[in-house]
């Protein structure tokens, strides 16, 4: 297993889905990719940009969320684990497996937490879509 994906949301639970591919990695020398997958521009979406002290708040909140992650991949590396943190914008699940295509993973390392009827009903979990459509083996790592 040479390379694994670990989708980072930034919900405060990411620490367990670290955890978990620190275990994986260290047992089979695999290189470990943090990905979080931002909302897209909203022109990207078919929305106007809006003033400018808009767009810097998000420049700045894009600019805080990748040093996170290159921390993350750092403490990786204190452990002797070749890491990098990877932020894009666009749709969480195209984007996931887009990468995954890209970086050759062998492994991808998601989160899942319970909702309630209504947020599945109408939202859906991007985990549960995952398995569905990924081709390669997903880490269900439960985080409620």
């Amino acid at each position: 297993m040479d390379n694994i994906l670990v989708t980072i949301d930034f919900n405060g639970n990411e620490q367990l889905l670290i955890h978990m591919a620190n275990k994986f990695a260290s047992k089979f020398n695999s290189k470990v990719w943090l990905l979080h997958v931002a909302a897209p521009d909203p022109d990207f979406v078919g929305y106007d940009v809006g003033p400018q002290y808009i767009r810097d708040f998000r420049a700045s909140e894009l600019r805080e969320e990748h040093k996170t992650l290159e921390s993350y991949a750092e403490k990786f590396k204190e452990n002797n684990i070749d890491a990098e943190g990877l932020l894009i914008q666009g749709a969480t699940l195209e984007m996931i497996l887009e990468e995954a295509d890209k970086l050759d993973i062998d492994m991808i390392v998601i989160g899942y937490e319970e909702h309630n009827f209504l947020y599945e009903a109408m939202v859906g979990s991007v985990s549960s879509k995952l398995i569905k459509k990924s081709k390669i083996p997903v880490l269900v790592v439960p985080i409620d």
